[in-house]
């Protein structure tokens, strides 16, 4: 009997606070084109015929979460930390026992709506059986400068890269990276995680509709791709 083909699982921390948007509850809850911001994540993953189940980390006290997950297709893990790694390592040992080593981990931001099923499936078709994983990112097209007091510099831009979500790696490979990282401030994201271990993920290019909102004005800007997308799609239905 063949081995069984690894999985692909979503894990979406949404335990964070999001300060910078001023609001009354957390940014993940707040309504984008319609619905909740973090509905759109989970509906993108639900829409995916790829990902075998989707979990979403929240805070143990989360009073909004059960009103936004679905019945089905989502497990609700109440083991957030107060950071989005620490979340993601509980989130992590919570699946131990429950996925594979060699299943594949797609980590996404809460806080882009803007993912779609056909993304998923680039990430996952691109990455393929690349052992150190991969992600989707933006090739910068802008000028890049770096400013310090008294000075101003144009920095190269070929090779840059800006980085998004999902972030794909196997269980173990992430659980490894995460574990050896002593350095929150260092890991900005779960690739520089696997990249301090000497690794070097497959960049996957995204969509800018795959914007991370941050900011007030980001919900914005959000909803007007948002719209865009579903013109396009009625378009190609019709």
């Amino acid at each position: 009997m063949s081995p069984a083909s690894p999985s692909y699982h979503a894990l979406i921390p949404a335990a964070g606070v999001g300060a910078r948007m001023g609001a009354s509850s957390p940014k993940q809850y707040l309504p984008v084109a319609g619905k909740p911001m973090l509905r759109h994540a989970l509906d993108a993953f639900r829409a995916s015929p790829l990902i075998a189940h989707t979990y979403v980390v929240v805070s143990a006290d989360d009073p909004y979460i059960d009103a936004v997950a679905p019945a089905e297709g989502v497990t609700v893990l109440r083991c957030g930390g107060a950071t989005r790694m620490e979340s993601i390592r509980n989130g992590l040992r919570a699946l131990q026992g429950s996925v594979d080593g060699e299943d594949w981990i797609l980590v996404h931001d809460a806080a882009r709506p803007g993912l779609d099923a056909e993304l998923i499936r680039r990430l996952i078709v691109e990455t393929g059986e690349h052992p150190a994983g991969g992600l989707l990112a933006l090739p910068v097209v802008d000028t890049v400068k770096r400013g310090t007091p008294g000075a101003l510099a144009t920095v190269p831009r070929d090779n840059l890269w800006l980085a998004q979500t999902p972030q794909m790696f196997r269980y173990s490979l992430l659980c490894r990276a995460l574990d050896a990282a002593t350095d929150p401030a260092a890991v900005t994201d779960d690739a520089s995680a696997v990249e301090a271990l000497g690794l070097a993920p497959r960049l996957v290019e995204g969509h800018p509709r795959n914007l991370k909102v941050t900011l007030p004005v980001d919900i914005r800007i959000a909803e007007m791709y948002l719209a865009a997308f579903r013109h396009e799609t009625n378009n190609e239905l019709n």
